[in-house]
């Protein structure tokens, strides 16, 4: 656990600089929570539940009970020892799957590149132990207490959503700043909207929208803008399958500049569609990751507050 300055930054363990930007300071802290103004709260993040709709390379979402009241009676247990007159009961759950199960936000550790697969600040040759990953894992993610963009592309072309593989590339999101007047810049959040959650969580709807998000010269604005983390409503993030996938060819091109590269952290599977209902564009983002040694990346339940 980080102590001094690093504890009054919400730091659990120092990572590498892309994680120490990303990192709340006090200047970032108040400057960001000068944009609540009307003190609207919106979640950006959809229930979880057994067997919910996942990326297919992910295990299954489960909540398994493990003691009830009516358990714990029958087989004649005393967890708080005698007496009981009482009948004092409880209930606890084994919570099983991913940490990327929902809205969730990408650890660098998490994706992997070439034949030494390396991942940004680290390799699995040198730093993947038994238990996970030894540097770049869920608890060098900070806080996250930022200025939020939205980046709603289905309001902009007039539509529900973007149709399934539909890419959103640097021009488009630059026509939306132009028409809102709103822009992500140094040290932002940038949000990208494509409506996918619109039409959670009926498999054949999603179907019909999978797969549309950011190509690779949208991400490349991000870089040049600065932003410590970018997220969409998606599974994947990017545009899938990747319409450009270079030499070699690498089916995540955007993943791979952005958080192998860059650093850049990555959310997905958020909740955009209140926020872009309210036309909401500019907002105070918080994200609060579980620092779980060995994680490659935390379930968050984030809110954009204005």
């Amino acid at each position: 656990m980080s102590g001094g300055a690093d504890a009054e930054r919400g730091i659990v363990r120092a990572g590498r600089a892309a994680a120490d930007a990303a990192a709340p300071t006090r200047d970032t802290v108040l400057a960001a929570t000068r944009l609540v103004r009307d003190g609207r709260m919106f979640r950006l993040a959809r229930e979880r539940f057994p067997k919910m709709p996942l990326f297919p390379g992910h295990p299954a979402f489960e909540v398994l009970a493990y003691r009830t009241p009516q358990g714990i009676r029958n087989a004649g247990d005393e967890p708080w020892g005698p007496p009981n007159d009482a009948c004092l009961g409880y209930m606890s759950e084994l919570v099983m799957g991913t940490t990327h199960t929902g809205a969730h936000i990408d650890a660098h550790a998490h994706m992997t590149v070439g034949d030494e697969q390396r991942w940004h600040g680290g390799s699995a040759r040198t730093d993947l132990g038994d238990f996970g990953p030894l540097i770049g894992d869920a608890t060098e993610i900070p806080p996250l207490w930022r200025r939020g963009v939205l980046y709603d592309v289905p309001g902009h072309r007039g539509v529900d959503a973007l149709p399934a593989a539909e890419p959103v590339p640097a021009e488009e999101l630059l026509a939306i700043e132009a028409a809102t007047g709103v822009a992500a810049g140094a040290g932002d959040v940038a949000l990208v909207r494509t409506g996918y959650l619109a039409a959670w969580p009926d498999p054949e709807r999603l179907a019909a929208h999978r797969g549309a998000g950011p190509d690779l010269s949208a991400a490349r604005l991000l870089v040049e803008r600065g932003v410590v983390a970018t997220g969409s409503d998606t599974e994947t993030y990017e545009v899938q399958p990747a319409p450009d996938r270079g030499e070699p060819a690498n089916p995540q091109p955007v993943h791979t500049l952005l958080l192998i590269e860059q650093g850049i952290y990555i959310l997905e599977s958020l909740d955009l569609e209140a926020l872009a209902a309210a036309e909401v564009r500019e907002f105070l983002f918080v994200a609060l990751p579980l620092a779980i040694r060995g994680a490659t990346g935390s379930m968050v339940d984030p809110v954009a507050v204005t």
